[in-house]
């Protein structure tokens, strides 16, 4: 699989070529809002304006049901993450929506104090931007503890400022600078020096995660909405781009809060493609190895399973099962099958005599030797204490009892080595059955095989028994 990715990775200088294309994309759309203001700053004409106070009123009206929806979302993210960005961009648009919210109220009012409905637009801009700022140099810090996420007293202290500032906005349109450019410029222009340090700031610590992306556009569109203020004047078509822009800024960044709601719930653990096709990579190679270990672990559970833990020969359950599957076999193709049945002669009498620990020695030697004497595709089983059957598929009656008889004699001629103590002689006895001849079932086919055996230890063991 690693060759094959490694194949079709494009070259290195077609990716760097995509990647600065991707980047001046980026570029370009950020700026794009400049290329609007510079037209209509140059082209526009001066008298041509659009006043139109209901359309005014109910555009602000559905931004700040907007700010609040936003302003709720990016809340419930930060309760979840505890990003101290989170928090800082809650409280940026929650200042905004409180501030800008008599933009729209004062409308009305535009023709008995233009300050009063006026500078209440910069105000909001200027308290949104400076929030932002001080959450991006909180970026990647720390998440906050529970209990100061959870804290209204912070949160009510800081609506109560944001009342404050509306209150302060309203006694400098009622005052003698109201009037004086100066007042709107200079929010205005800190609104756009704040945004254009934002930007700074995300380049040179390189931030670039998807998320972040997005805020620095957003950001920068604030800031040429800003620009765009500054050279407008109110209810010229240069006055409503610039709230065009600001609202596309505001949508991209409420884009990006939706998106950390409906993900990670955070703004710093969003993944670029990039990382989420390394994650992935990664994630499947574990996959991959926890799988192999699996499979390793259930054929060694298969084996526990189907052995018998002392001879390591297969077990009754096992066994059964694979007498089924050649009785199967066998009716299908017709071929023969055979089972011998087998018994160690005298074996309680090695026990008592040796001890169990001899006797375990002995069953694990006649294995070996049972193995030996047998075919690759026969089987040996241990179905009781020293009881064994093998299973000789392909065998006719004949052949078994020719297979049975080899194994007695190699068992008879065999010396079972016991340490210390005297060597052991061992013999068996053997039942030998073909099914179909012997018994059409499991059941009648393993009886016959067992009548047999107990045939042959009571004419005197060591024998094979086949009739």
């Amino acid at each position: 699989m690693s060759t094959s990715i490694a194949v079709h990775e494009p070259p290195t200088a077609l990716r760097l070529v995509t990647q600065a294309y991707a980047s001046l994309l980026l570029i370009a759309f950020a700026l794009m809002p400049a290329q609007f203001i510079a037209y209509l700053y140059f082209y526009q004409a001066p008298t041509l304006k659009f006043e139109d106070h209901l359309f005014h009123e109910i555009a602000i009206a559905v931004a700040t049901l907007e700010g609040l929806f936003v302003t709720y979302v990016t809340w419930r993210c930060y309760l979840f993450s505890g990003e101290p960005l989170l928090r800082w961009m809650t409280l940026g648009f929650l200042g905004f929506v409180l501030i800008y919210a008599p933009h729209g109220a004062f409308t009305g009012m535009a023709h008995q104090n233009m300050w009063l409905f006026l500078l209440y637009g910069p105000a909001s801009r200027l308290a949104m931007s400076i929030l932002l700022f001080v959450g991006l140099l909180s970026y990647n810090r720390p998440p906050d503890d529970v209990e100061k996420r959870s804290s209204a007293r912070a949160w009510l202290i800081w609506i109560g400022l944001f009342l404050v500032v509306d209150l302060a906005v309203a006694l400098v349109a009622y005052s003698a600078y109201a009037g004086h450019p100066a007042v709107r410029m200079a929010m205005e222009g800190g609104a756009l020096v704040l945004c254009a340090l934002n930007v700074a700031v995300m380049l040179s610590r390189q931030i670039h995660s998807p998320l972040m992306v997005i805020f620095g556009i957003s950001v920068t569109w604030f800031a040429l909405s800003s620009l765009a203020f500054m050279v407008a004047g109110p209810w010229n078509h240069l006055w409503w781009l610039a709230h065009a822009i600001f609202a596309g800024g505001f949508f991209l960044l409420s884009f990006g809060v939706i998106q950390a709601f409906r993900t990670t719930r955070s703004f710093s653990t969003i993944y670029s493609q990039e990382e989420l096709m390394a994650r992935l990579a990664e994630a499947m190679a574990d996959t991959q190895t926890a799988l192999q270990e699996v499979q390793r672990s259930n054929r060694k559970l298969e084996l526990v399973a189907a052995t018998d833990p002392l001879t390591g020969a297969g077990n009754r359950r096992h066994f059964i099962e694979c007498i089924g599957a050649e009785i199967a076999r066998a009716k299908r193709s017709g071929a023969p099958l055979s089972l011998l049945s087998l018994d160690l002669d005298h074996f309680k009498d090695i026990n008592d005599s040796r001890g169990h620990i001899v006797g375990d020695e002995v069953l694990c030697e006649f294995v070996r030797k049972c193995l030996e004497a047998i075919r690759p595709y026969d089987s040996v089983a241990r179905v009781g204490g020293e009881e064994f059957m093998v299973l000789l598929p392909g065998a006719t009656l004949d052949a078994a009892c020719a297979v049975g008889e080899r194994l007695r004699s190699a068992i008879q001629g065999s010396v079972f080595d016991a340490g210390n103590r005297p060597s052991i002689g061992v013999t068996i006895s053997i039942g030998a059955a073909e099914f179909g001849r012997d018994g059409a079932t499991l059941d009648e086919f393993l009886s016959v095989a067992d009548k047999r055996l107990y045939r042959a230890k009571h004419e005197g063991r060591n024998c094979v028994i086949a009739a």
